[in-house]
């Protein structure tokens, strides 16, 4: 017969301390450690908190405000409006990557929608079936070798690299609020388009805070994958664009209404809720 074997007082006090040091041995070998396209994690999450706070109690509610009480139809020619703007500068980096077809596109979408679509207020190039190809100068020096260097989170602007933080001055140049005047008329511009930006992006923010165990990698994995696959593959056209929807990207606030068109002097972000446009 088998006999039971007692184990010392000694014996019995290690196994827990045993099995809580085996345990925490296999919870750091299944840990992913430091991502190392983000080294600067801890500050940029802060940082990321600071515009998340920002967002909340001052951005969010003047959107949803603005989604409120501007009717569909007139938050929609606002959108065209700045997408017509962004393609200019569009057009000027196509040319600097040496894509001339996007380039011819995005000058006859601005021509077309200028003259005949009320300064930019209706999308006529896109009811002929001429796309949107959407550009900037980060995506410029990725096309001449430049690499994306660690990911940013920037005060307000959101997520960037190192690359698309340099890139901001040229963009900034580029972007045709600039020759706007008088001053307080291009600041209003400025305001208009931030906050219509963010009512269109409303519900894709709240399907991030539902889905998201980690809002700060999602957003950024997200963001890198997109920078990526835009420099591997050139910019992503409207038409992309809706086939990534259909597929299961986050939706639009407004069905029938496109994102704003990003603005010039904005960081690339993800495609969620930045406190300010993307690229």
């Amino acid at each position: 017969p088998c006999t039971r074997t007692q184990m010392s007082p000694r014996v019995s006090n290690l196994l827990p301390r045993l099995c809580a040091l085996l345990l925490a041995a296999s919870l750091a070998g299944c840990a992913t450690g430091p991502d190392p396209r983000d080294p600067w994690e801890p500050w940029n999450r802060r940082v990321d908190r600071f515009n998340e706070h920002v967002d909340t109690v001052a951005l969010k509610p003047v959107a949803i405000a603005y989604r409120d009480i501007v009717p569909p139809l007139a938050r929609t020619g606002v959108a065209n409006f700045f997408g017509n703007l962004s393609d200019i500068w569009s057009a000027a980096n196509s040319l600097m990557q040496l894509k001339v077809q996007y380039a011819a596109d995005n000058v006859l979408r601005f021509g077309l929608n200028t003259v005949f679509g009320l300064g930019g207020l209706l999308d006529i190039a896109s009811d002929l079936g001429i796309e949107r190809h959407r550009e900037d100068f980060g995506q410029t020096l990725g096309f001449w070798g430049v690499g994306h260097g660690p990911y940013m989170v920037l005060p307000l602007l959101g997520p960037s690299t190192l690359r698309d933080t340099l890139a901001l001055p040229v963009d900034r140049q580029g972007d045709p609020l600039r020759l706007v005047g008088p001053t307080e008329l291009e600041t209003g511009l400025y305001v208009l388009r931030v906050v219509d930006f963010r009512a269109n992006v409303l519900r894709a923010s709240t399907v991030l805070d539902q889905v998201a165990l980690d809002k700060y990698r999602f957003t950024r994995d997200a963001y890198l994958q997109r920078r990526r696959a835009d420099a591997a593959r050139g910019p992503r056209t409207d038409e992309e664009r809706e086939s990534d929807a259909q597929d299961g990207a986050i939706p639009r606030e407004d069905d029938d209404t496109d994102l704003p068109s990003p603005a010039p002097g904005s960081p690339a972000g993800a495609p969620m809720a930045p406190l300010l446009p993307l690229r």
